[in-house]
């Protein structure tokens, strides 16, 4: 490559971080007015406000980072090119190539993120995984589908709590619901809703043959009561108790602090008991249930705008999206875009953001 080459990808990549910037907004007015907000003193004695302004203002700072970094990498890569232009430096086209990579990779992480824009995409998510058939086989891959995503929210520095939990017959897990908690964390997640499959040698079968699993997943995003447009009528809700188990404290198995809600008109079930008491059980259990019909109504919504351009893509929960192959090669394959790795250990320990930067790219 000539040094007019690196050039043209300079002025390309400085045009790709001005159309991130506008997506992006004014970041400064932004962190200016929650600075504001939070010098208010009245605002103190509200705690969820406040928790919401500082999440958001972390978020902000974090993106304003990661923009100067990237800001700052493309500059020392035309820099480079300058010196090398004016005869100051010798013509070293793999330090170019090292400077144009990095470059490359930080605005590919802005440009995904800009890419988030749709309404609930900045919110946090909630997450359920269920077993398919198959006994403990299926309930074992559920158990580590959970690991997985559990370990790809800590690499993102969101926190994880756990809503509810229905242990499996001998191993594994037959259900599981945890709250997602840090910004976008839906608008990532939601690209991994869907059922996934696995292929091994089981360890549950004493003849170690084969064995083939299914695990499905259902991603919502969490949605605050005071900033939902549902309405839902209490009549229209069948209330359950019941005693919680496993790890928990002194109340569980002793008290029925476990609620599960029936929303009669959808067939929507949703239930809790990671908190310790009944009540907070039952507000928890009434925004997983906002978080779900919204959800719901975001399908019904993109199932009519399909219709009116008149494509054919299909929207349904039970698509099978990804294989994870760990017999008798090792490969992970996504089946909607056809992106696939042989480091099954990575992708199982979290590494799947390559998965869902590419389903994001095809909704541009």
């Amino acid at each position: 490559m000539q040094i007019y080459d690196f050039k043209v990808i300079y002025n390309e990549l400085n045009e790709k971080l001005d159309i991130i910037k506008s997506k992006f907004g004014d970041i400064d007015g932004e962190l200016a007015e929650i600075e504001k907000k939070q010098g208010d003193q009245s605002l103190w004695n509200d705690i969820q406000q406040v928790a919401t302004l500082s999440k958001n203002r972390r978020a902000l700072e974090r993106k304003k980072e990661n923009l100067e970094f990237a800001e700052g990498l493309l500059s020392d890569f035309y820099a480079v090119v300058e010196l090398i232009e004016e005869g100051s430096m010798e013509y070293d086209e793999k330090e170019l190539l090292l400077a144009k990579k990095q470059a490359e990779k930080a605005l590919d992480g802005l440009w995904i993120e800009s890419l988030l824009s749709k309404e609930y995409d900045g919110n946090s998510a909630i997450i359920s995984l269920h077993a398919g058939a198959g006994g403990e086989e299926a309930q074992d891959w559920a158990e580590m589908l959970s690991r997985m995503y559990v370990r790809y929210a800590d690499s993102q520095g969101y926190s994880v709590t756990l809503l509810d939990k229905t242990a499996g017959d001998g191993a594994g897990i037959k259900a599981i619901t945890y709250l997602i908690d840090g910004k976008n964390a839906y608008g990532y997640l939601k690209t991994e809703k869907g059922v996934h499959r696995l292929v091994r040698l089981s360890p549950f079968d004493a003849n170690n043959r084969r064995h083939t699993s299914f695990a499905s997943l259902e991603v919502s995003p969490f949605v605050e009561d005071s900033k939902s447009d549902i309405q839902i009528n209490p009549n229209d809700l069948r209330i359950d108790t019941y005693r919680s188990s496993g790890a928990g404290g002194q109340h569980v198995n002793k008290t029925e602090s476990a609620i599960r809600i029936t929303h009669l008109p959808t067939g929507i079930v949703v239930q809790c008991q990671n908190e310790r008491s009944q009540i907070q059980n039952r507000e928890m259990a009434m925004k997983m249930l906002i978080s779900k019909l919204t959800e719901r109504d975001l399908a019904k919504k993109e199932e009519e705008k399909q219709k009116l351009l008149g494509e054919n893509k299909k929207i349904e929960w039970g698509s099978q999206i990804r294989s994870y192959v760990l017999h008798p090669y090792n490969l992970v394959k996504d089946h909607r875009t056809g992106v696939e790795t042989s480091d099954t250990d990575g992708v199982l320990a979290g590494d799947i953001q390559p998965f869902i930067n590419e389903c994001l790219r095809r909704e541009e």
